[in-house]
């Protein structure tokens, strides 16, 4: 062990002794991997520290088991769970103020606690480019709101990442809910869940945003709340462009609107407590599902495109970020890497035999067999033997990869598969099989472009889709490995993931590969959920996306040459997809996804030996 490997091993012993001590309890478990601190019950995941331990990386890595100590040893994920609001944004400030809470707790007992927060926080509010985005966007008001109660609890300024957010809703937020401020910047009520969780519920209030909480509501705010239900049209902003819409079926099925398997329980949504606004959101599926039942049953279209996006990875992001989001999933691919790749390496014998050249002996001509001249030499009367390859039957094939982008993919399923999408990529490359790499969410949370421009028309009834599509190109076709390389850290950009509507990013992506010259087209999708945004399905029904997904998937499997099919991530895909497989926990994602494809290539060398014995 190399002396950096050394400091580096005993750097991660004293994290682990740290994080217990700082958690109170001595049965805590503490493991590493990750981008950012994860706590479930007794058990917290922090980020494996970097190769290189400096000051900088050690307070981050600091940081990060501090705050997970601090949950630990402050939160209680049962009275959260009783406590917390019911509609996703108040849910998503409610929770970003709790974690403010406990982390206030350790920075006001301890100073050098306090200062590896602030070095995590920055890093943090950094990762989710605020600085790039639209500041005043829905999607940072839970972060806005726990930077400033932070600032009057702690004293501690805001991080530098933040300044955008902060000048644009500070003055906001003081003016709407300055009494309900005061009141959560008294360290009186911070050791106290209970009465910390009261107050947060009177400044969400304060904020007027809907709880969606109605059973212990006074009647005003009950009003209030059904008002919301038409707030709820704007929860979504963008979606995709559909180039095959129009050859879609219009009587090949109505969806099922019952799909419990997506929806984020509020125990899962305690868990996942630093993806709040990701997890929040698509957690509303099970109550659209009952708010907007059924489906208008008229055919799907966007209500216009004009707002939609297709974009290569590297205008997403600008270069000095996207190589920072690289080495983080670099960090990450240290864990994984030697699992993964010896599963890719199995793909790639079995890819190789099948590529081997073979050839037919004893021939009367053809190319001269160097091998048997030795007996021609040792009898002149033998004839001379010859050779002939043998014509390769394995055909030229292509792999797209579809990688739902949504916010519930926030965390461990995201970087996984990053991880396998990179290791397969380059696992093909060598094998003579092109990858694309594609992925798929919407441009914001709340209400994009086309939702305005509905509203400004009067709002239509039955007006189709109406959010803003981002579909992802990470790694083109035709583009070599080790140029696409970087751009798949993007799927590590906080911010980045949205909402998803699949149908239409599976069209897409098909129509790509219909383009494509090579003979074998396979279109592997990845996922977790079933579609979701709020907006459509207020407008046209809970079931309206997931028909549309189920006659997209029935047009590919039956009228397309394009070979489909699917991973499901704690979802049950096998309800939508022929081809089909569901995991359980996303660790077993880089074995499916291999094995689904060495099925598929399997039953391709059978149908071809198959036909060979059958001309013979």
């Amino acid at each position: 062990m190399t002396p950096k490997e050394q400091i580096r091993e005993a750097f991660k012993r004293a994290l682990l002794h740290t994080t217990r001590a700082l958690s109170s309890q001595s049965d805590v478990e503490v493991a590493f991997g990750g981008e950012h601190a994860h706590v479930q019950g007794r058990s917290a995941r922090i980020p494996l520290p970097a190769r290189n331990i400096d000051p900088d990386t050690a307070a981050l890595a600091r940081g990060e088991g501090d705050a997970a100590a601090l949950r630990l040893a402050h939160h209680n994920s049962e009275a959260h769970q009783r406590l917390a609001p019911k509609g996703a944004e108040a849910r998503a400030i409610f929770s970003a103020l709790e974690n403010a809470r406990c982390e206030a707790i350790g920075a006001l007992a301890l100073k050098g606690v306090g200062d590896n927060l602030a070095a995590s926080l920055e890093k943090v509010i950094g990762d989710k480019g605020y600085d790039s985005l639209n500041a005043k966007d829905a999607s940072s008001l839970s972060d806005a709101a726990a930077l400033l109660v932070r600032e009057r609890i702690t004293g501690r300024k805001p991080p530098d990442a933040a300044a955008a957010i902060m000048e644009a809703w500070r003055t906001d937020l003081e003016e709407q809910a300055g009494a309900s401020l005061d009141a959560l910047a008294n360290a009186n009520s911070l050791d106290d869940q209970t009465a910390f969780a009261k107050l947060a519920r009177a400044f969400i209030r304060d904020l007027d945003i809907d709880d969606d909480d109605q059973g212990d509501q006074p009647s005003d705010e009950k009003q209030d709340s059904d008002e919301s239900e038409d707030d709820s049209d704007n929860q979504n902003d963008e979606a995709d462009d559909n180039p095959g819409a129009d050859e879609m079926p219009d009587d090949t099925g109505t969806g099922d609107a019952e799909d419990g398997d997506a929806d984020l329980s509020d125990q899962e949504m305690d868990s996942n407590f630093e993806e709040d606004d990701g997890a929040a959101e698509n957690a509303k599926i099970s109550s659209l599902r009952t708010k907007f039942e059924g489906d208008t049953g008229d055919t799907y279209k966007p209500f216009t495109t004009e707002f939609d996006e297709i974009a290569e990875a590297v205008d997403l992001c600008d270069p000095e970020e996207l190589q920072r989001l690289r080495r983080s999933l670099d960090r990450q691919l240290e864990n994984l890497h030697a699992i993964v790749a010896r599963l890719a390496n199995k793909l790639q014998r079995k890819l190789m035999a099948q590529q081997n050249r073979s050839w037919s002996f004893d021939l009367d001509e053809g190319v001269l067999d160097a091998a048997r001249l030795a007996r021609v030499v040792a009898d002149p009367m033998q004839p001379l033997s010859f050779k002939m390859e043998q014509e390769q039957d394995f055909r030229d094939t292509v792999v797209t990869l579809l990688i739902d982008n949504s916010g519930s993919m926030r965390g461990r399923p995201i970087t996984i598969a990053a991880i396998c999408a990179d290791i397969l990529a380059r696992t093909l490359e060598r094998c003579g099989v092109k990858v694309e790499i594609l992925g798929f969410t919407t441009r914001a949370w709340k209400g994009g472009k086309a939702r305005e421009k509905w509203v400004e028309d009067g709002r239509p009834a039955k007006p189709g889709r109406l959010n803003d599509l981002r579909h992802v190109i990470y790694k083109p076709a035709d583009a070599p490995w080790r140029r696409s390389r970087t751009s798949l850290g993007l799927m590590m950009k906080e911010g980045l993931l949205k909402e998803n509507i699949d149908g239409e990013a599976l069209m897409w992506a098909h129509n790509r590969l219909l383009g494509r010259p090579e003979s074998r087209r396979i279109m592997m999708v990845i996922s977790d959920g079933a579609p979701v945004d709020d907006t459509t399905s207020s407008a046209n029904g809970g079931a309206y996306l997931e028909r549309h997904l189920r006659e997209v998937i029935h047009h590919i499997e039956n009228r397309s040459p394009v070979e489909l099919l699917a991973i499901g991530i704690g979802h049950d895909v096998t309800r939508y997809y022929r081809r089909a497989l569901t995991i359980v926990d996303v660790d077993q994602l880089g074995g499916a996804i291999i094995d689904k494809l060495a099925e598929l290539f399997d039953e391709d060398a059978h149908r071809r030996d198959h036909k060979r014995n059958r001309v013979a």
